[in-house]
């Protein structure tokens, strides 16, 4: 996946500007296009900046989950073979 050079954050402050300024005057200003913006405020819409920073740590903590999840399944299965080749 493509790295963007917006953190989060800075797309919801720029989001915040289009509610002031018209959305090409904005996009001209940060050297994004028009289109992007309005991808971000299709996924970012009603957010704010806590809101997004919230979000990035229950995202980071989901993936921290998974990860732990899916090495105790690995875990379970090696114990499963094992217990099996003894009998």
């Amino acid at each position: 996946m493509r790295k963007s050079r917006f953190t989060e954050e800075q797309m919801v402050k720029i989001l915040r500007e289009t509610d002031r300024t018209p959305v090409p005057e904005v996009a001209k200003r940060h050297g994004v296009s028009e289109q992007t913006i309005y991808a971000w405020k299709k996924r970012f819409g009603g957010m704010n900046v806590d809101e997004t920073k919230r979000l990035k740590q229950l995202e980071a903590e989901n993936a921290r989950l998974k990860k732990i999840v899916a090495e105790r399944d690995l875990e379970i299965e090696v114990m499963k073979e094992i217990s099996a080749k003894k009998w």
